[in-house]
């Protein structure tokens, strides 16, 4: 596979992994999250905006590989 064809499924890939990571962490902090104080909330958006990094990594790498000659 040519490394243009990677990085555009790869690009598509990353699009769908943060928009379904970011309805999940907002569907999640609705139903337990309502009822906690400031300091856990915070600390949740903080790891929940961060966490999609580590399943996006193979992606990314995958995306930068060099063609095979």
């Amino acid at each position: 596979m040519r490394i243009r064809t990677r990085k555009l499924i790869g690009t598509v890939a990353l699009l769908m992994l943060v928009t379904a990571w970011a309805l999940l962490a907002m569907a999640f902090a609705q139903f337990a999250l309502h009822a906690q104080s400031a300091v856990v909330v915070m600390l949740f958006y903080a790891v929940a905006g961060l966490g999609w990094v580590l399943p996006a990594m193979p992606v990314v790498s995958w995306m930068q590989r060099p063609d095979k000659v």
